[in-house]
């Protein structure tokens, strides 16, 4: 599978500029793993006169079939089962070569040049070259998907067999883009329309397919003619991401006309005017108490500790005085579900200063946690195991020691006003104990004794007469709470 991208230059503006472009020096030769096999950079040529860069990449037929999607074995007839390992996969240009690109060139692809920030934004004369593209709907579509994006396109198809010219063409085209474009939206332009032409991916597409799309299509997609084409084909034809798609690629084009932003635009819900009454769900009094409490405390540094999939720590943003938020989860999947939660990846410089997700357990002393106002720990000590509890408890109150701790916790006794909850069942299924109220100020009170610290007590949610609050929170209070850098940082 092999593509090339090549530029002409002068003496103002040599060719081997596209190097500062791509970050690949032209002198080196460079291979990167991907999920699927290698891929390797080299620059064919390279002078001031003209640059050519090229992109190989080896796929291991195996790994494909072994990380890849499908039925199970005995499902799929024989045919089926040696296609899985003879086929054009390592040859052709596909979505396998499009992930390549992205990752190869991620800093290219999103525009960015901190050598020469100039040059990402000036049109090169650009002409890419793919030797071999399956193309479903021949040459013809393939003038329709880049012409309009300001390409000429020669799409030569390729013969079943040059020696037998009567077997006709086969599916597959040799590709040549000429253009002055830059840089950033030719491979914007590839990364799209490769797996639209091959009408096929390999691997399964989610919902986040569908944000991927709208950020790489930015600028060129809500525009252009074949949009609901490429729209369909890029999610592999599933109707309610489509629909999705189509529709905010309509309010983006609407916007763009209207010089505005999407989001002034998509407001045709007045929730002034719902006279609906629905009840606020529990976790969201939850974020708005452990909001309310970090205010009253002053905290601007906070430590969500369990941040799961970083709802609080979104909310957290939203608010300015809150300079520095720090999610921490001992899972690596719920971080990357935060991560894309708070789309940290299109998050503004100065946004993303502010906010950090680490890996850690919270029941190790861990020294990147010292020194912060305020900690929260938001239904997260009902899932540790009582034994682990002492070490939590060091971890953050001896160790850590914020000025500030917010532990919110289910109340065990309110669970029978829960009408679809058995009795005698905990909330959630990794809950390893609830407590009664009492049981939660005990052990509340211990810890604040033991670690120099003041607590009260707050309810969460509706308070029942009788079994009080659905969720418990305690406000622990540094009695020596750190006030200087110095002291912070000791």
């Amino acid at each position: 599978m092999f593509l090339t991208i090549s530029t002409t230059g002068t003496p103002e503006r040599p060719a081997t500029d596209l190097g500062f472009l791509l970050h690949k020096h032209p002198d080196k030769a460079q291979a990167f793993s991907t999920s699927y096999g290698t891929a390797h950079v080299l620059y064919p040529e390279a002078t001031a006169e003209r640059c050519t860069a090229a992109l190989l990449l080896e796929v291991d037929p195996v790994t494909l079939v072994r990380r890849g999607r499908g039925g199970r074995p005995q499902d799929r007839g024989p045919d089926t089962a040696l296609a899985q390992y003879v086929n054009d996969r390592p040859y052709a240009a596909s979505s396998l070569l499009a992930v390549a690109l992205g990752h190869v060139f991620s800093s290219a692809l999103a525009g960015r040049c901190a050598a020469r920030p100039e040059l990402a934004a000036a049109a090169l004369p650009l002409r890419v070259e793919v030797p071999a593209v399956p193309a479903k709907g021949g040459a013809d579509l393939v003038r329709r998907l880049f012409e309009p994006l300001g390409w000429a396109v020669t799409a030569a198809p390729v013969p079943l067999d040059e020696r037998f010219p009567e077997w006709g063409d086969s599916r597959y085209v040799r590709l040549a883009l000429d253009g002055e474009q830059r840089l950033a939206d030719a491979l914007r332009h590839l990364y799209v329309l490769l797996p639209v032409l091959d009408d096929a991916k390999h691997y399964w597409v989610s919902a986040d397919e569908v944000d991927k799309l709208l950020r790489v299509g930015e600028g060129w997609l809500p525009g252009h003619p074949e949009q609901q084409l490429i729209t369909h084909r890029y999610l592999s034809r599933r109707r309610s991401l489509t629909q999705e798609a189509t529709e905010r690629l309509e309010l983006a084009r609407l916007a763009a006309a209207d010089d505005t932003e999407a989001a002034e635009l998509d407001n045709a819900v007045d929730e002034d005017t719902d006279t609906e009454e629905r009840p606020v769900p529990l976790a969201v009094r939850r974020r708005e108490a452990i909001l309310a409490a970090l205010r009253d405390a002053g905290a601007s540094r906070v430590l969500d500790l369990g941040c799961g999939q970083g709802q609080l720590v979104r909310e957290l943003l939203k608010d300015p005085r809150f300079t520095e938020v720090v999610g921490v989860d001992v899972s690596v999947r719920a971080l990357a579900l935060a991560a894309r939660r708070l789309r940290l990846d299109r998050m503004g410089e100065r946004q993303a200063a502010r906010v950090r997700l680490v890996q850690g357990s919270l029941t190790y002393t861990d020294q990147r946690l010292r020194g912060y106002d305020a900690a929260v720990l938001s239904e997260v000590v009902e899932h540790v195991d009582p034994p682990r509890l002492p070490a939590l408890e060091y971890a953050v109150f001896g160790a850590a020691r914020p000025g500030t701790v917010l532990v919110t916790t289910p109340n065990v006794e309110y669970n029978v006003r829960w009408e679809t909850l058995p009795a005698g069942h905990v909330r959630h299924g990794d809950h390893r104990f609830e407590w009664t109220r009492a049981e939660f100020r005990a052990w509340a009170g211990g810890v604040a004794a033991r670690h120099g610290y003041t607590v009260a007590f707050a309810p969460v949610g509706p308070e029942d007469p009788e079994l009080g609050p659905p969720t418990q929170m305690a406000v622990f209070t540094a009695a020596t709470a750190p006030t200087t850098k110095e002291e912070k940082a000791a």
